[in-house]
């Protein structure tokens, strides 16, 4: 009893919808959603990523939450608490070790785009041409010491924010965040829709186009529709199960899901409609990845009047999201420790942060002092390395896991799941669903992890 007396927990609804949503809400999302909404013919791919994530990714979001918040642990001991069977506490690492790798080359990545905020605050980018921003933003990646410092201070303060606590630190200001993030991304949107390209722009986001699924393959829409839906919310490594097990019991779980899906959905949907109009208006190519954030953007601020104050309002919207998802990663870290090595809060924050600090080197130096080391050919970097061990590996393997564990009766079952999920008030779980979870959704999640080793090593 004592156990379930001691544990944090959120003070508000709120605070954990918008804590669960700022984990999900990732850089990905935003700079890669929109482009493969724009890729495969508008409407109709946008159809197809509803499909999976009500079909896929919710239902496994459901599961976690309820994992995690009827054994009131992470994942590091929330198969112990849950089944007596050994053979699913096997799993249980996935949820140290996929939180730990996916920070060794996300905090760099925030680390980019504070970087980049601040250089266009102060006017850095501004004069340089399009050709010198390109350069800019490679001279960046071949100099090893800024990255770190950057990195250091994403490091650093979300560092301040996990030490102080569930609710002063973590709810107080992912809220802050979040409800900033939600704030800049509706005045950005609307600055977009004035622009001159924005028919062009929204044509090229939103119009139904079957012409670009020829091209590009419908057997590719629906893999990468289907990818996107499953790696969007975050699901398979506990982080999830973290924010369920600070939830009290007063709301059921399906609808708490849901609202964080759509968020997540919006947050991403409405990075397009910022980013095309912008794109088409300035007669700048919609590039996905990487160059779309640091090279195109920046371009086009630079040819906008009032340039500067939009592209640092867009950078802060980035390192929002970036910031609130580095601090949902590390607190699920520190509270697997808490779990499984029985440390204080304090202990926890320090030896896992201070780990940190070593370990986003790799990531860093694989840009230049360690870029003869092409993992998966020519082109390719140590940060690639790490995203397919925790995109194609850890995620699917861990949604998997869960799926069967809770489905199965040798885990916990689906009528114990079911019966935690819908604890409280709200939308209540599907039980008709429970054929398909069973036996027809691991086929799914198997064949999006056959499919990402497949576009990986034989495309």
């Amino acid at each position: 009893m004592s156990k379930h007396m001691t544990r944090d927990q959120l003070a508000t609804r709120l605070g954990f919808l918008l804590l669960s949503a700022g984990c999900a809400i990732g850089l990905g999302n935003v700079w890669r959603f929109p482009y493969i909404v724009g890729k495969y013919g508008g409407l109709i791919f946008l159809a197809a990523y509803f499909f999976f994530l009500l079909a896929v990714s919710l239902p496994i979001m459901v599961m976690e939450f309820s994992a995690g918040r009827a054994s009131q642990k992470t994942m590091a001991r929330c198969y112990h608490e849950l089944s007596p069977t050994k053979s699913w506490r096997l799993v249980s690492w996935f949820g140290y070790v996929g939180p730990f790798v996916l920070m060794m080359f996300y905090i760099p990545l925030a680390g980019w785009l504070v970087s980049y905020c601040y250089n266009i605050a102060m006017g850095v980018l501004a004069p340089l041409s399009p050709q010198e921003v390109g350069a800019y933003f490679g001279g960046m990646l071949e100099k090893p010491m800024p990255m770190y410092f950057w990195s250091l201070v994403v490091t650093v303060i979300s560092y301040l924010i996990c030490a102080s606590g569930v609710q002063k630190g973590i709810e107080r200001y992912v809220k802050f965040m979040m409800l900033g993030l939600l704030f800049l991304i509706i005045v950005l949107a609307v600055h977009s829709l004035t622009l001159s390209g924005v028919k062009e722009g929204l044509a090229f986001y939103l119009a139904p186009d079957f012409s670009k699924i020829k091209e590009a393959g419908f057997l590719n829409m629906i893999n990468d529709a289907m990818n996107q839906a499953f790696f969007t919310l975050s699901v398979g490594m506990g982080g999830m199960m973290i924010f369920g097990s600070y939830l009290k019991k007063d709301q059921a779980l399906t609808g708490e899901a849901i609202c964080i899906a759509g968020l997540d959905t919006f947050v991403a949907f409405m990075a397009g409609i910022i980013i095309f109009p912008a794109c088409f208006t300035f007669g700048v190519e919609p590039n996905a990845g990487p160059s779309l954030i640091f090279i195109t953007l920046p371009n086009v601020f630079n040819a906008m009047t009032g340039g500067e104050f939009w592209g640092t309002l867009f950078f802060i919207f980035m390192g929002f999201a970036a910031l609130t998802t580095v601090v949902g990663v590390m607190e699920s870290v520190i509270a697997y420790s808490m779990d499984s090595m029985h440390w204080s809060r304090k202990k926890s924050i320090n030896i896992n942060y201070g780990l940190m600090v070593f370990l986003i080197l790799p990531c860093i130096l694989g840009f230049n002092v360690w870029s003869g080391f092409t993992p998966f050919g020519e082109g390719t970097v140590v940060l690639d390395l790490l995203d397919f061990i925790v995109s194609n590996n850890i995620l699917p393997l861990g949604g998997l896991v869960l799926l069967l564990f809770c489905t199965h009766k040798s885990g916990w079952g689906f009528d114990n799941f079911c019966k935690e999920a819908d604890t409280g008030s709200g939308a209540k779980f599907p039980r008709f669903l429970r054929v398909y979870l069973t036996y027809i959704l691991p086929f799914i999640i198997g064949f999006i992890i056959l499919q990402g080793y497949y576009a990986k090593f034989f495309q």
